[in-house]
């Protein structure tokens, strides 16, 4: 709004994008990020008519080279996580909606708003889902594993609200989950971990589980496979294991011993 509110749709040209993006030189990922959700804009101003057709200023924009910041839980870290939400569900530190999005995200590794917006006419308990409503696909389906289910199995259902986050509001659900997930993440030791990075750890244990890439993706909920390609290097590690393992058993066999694999 700053920059092109005081302009009409039809007159943002090429030099106005080009000098928008370069006032955000120095947050790359924003920058790059501002002109894709401009671009989208401008196309649909020339699907209803506001400006004319082939005209999107945006398109073929040289984005700024940006830096991906992928950031997992490890065990330990879990651990502590676990132990801070349990410590302030138990003394009231916070209240029982807030814990409970924070599991739920770490156990479904759904979206930020796909929580916070969940509605219990979305559960599924007997088939184990999360029947979410979706602009442009119609459903998206989060699926429930044990813990997940838990969770929701666990949480009170407050007369005539239908929200699953319960906000402090009568009717209402959480809009705000940044100020606790800061007071908790600063008891865990955690200040670089973004509500984001749940998401990713649970994708993470997904990879480190052998688990293919299409199939991290439907959980995820990804559209396209070069979304879930993040994550590809995080088989590494099971990938070393399992080259270690063929090593002692090569080596066994060599030797005329059986391998502690047994083979």
């Amino acid at each position: 709004m700053p920059a092109l509110g005081h302009k009409r749709l039809d007159t943002i040209d090429r030099g106005d994008v080009l000098r928008f993006h370069a006032n955000l030189a120095a947050y790359p990922r924003l920058a790059n990020y501002a002109v894709a959700v401009l671009s989208r804009l401008m196309t649909w101003a020339e699907d209803r008519g506001f400006r004319k057709e082939q005209t999107n200023p945006c398109l073929r924009l040289k984005k700024y080279r940006e830096t991906k910041r992928q950031r997992y839980l490890t065990r330990e870290e879990l651990a502590r996580l676990g132990s801070v939400l349990d410590g302030v569900a138990t003394t009231g530190g916070e209240n029982l909606f807030i814990v409970a999005a924070i599991r739920l995200l770490l156990f479904t590794g759904a979206r930020l708003s796909e929580i916070l917006m969940l509605k219990w006419a979305y559960v599924d308990f007997e088939r184990g889902l999360l029947l979410l409503p979706d602009s442009k696909t119609g459903q998206k389906v989060v699926r429930l594993n044990q813990h997940a289910a838990e969770v929701l199995l666990g949480l009170p259902r407050v007369t005539g609200n239908p929200h699953v986050i319960v906000g402090r509001r009568a009717n209402s659900r959480l809009v705000n989950l940044q100020k606790p997930w800061r007071r908790i993440r600063a008891l865990t030791a955690l200040e670089d971990v973004r509500i984001h990075d749940l998401r990713h750890s649970f994708a993470s244990f997904a990879a480190a589980s052998r688990a293919a890439l299409p199939m991290i993706g439907k959980l995820l909920g990804h559209d396209h496979t070069q979304t879930t390609a993040r994550y590809a290097h995080l088989a590494d590690d099971p990938l070393h294991q399992l080259n270690q393992q063929v090593g002692e058993d090569i080596a066994a066999a060599m030797a005329g011993t059986r391998s502690p694999t047994g083979v």
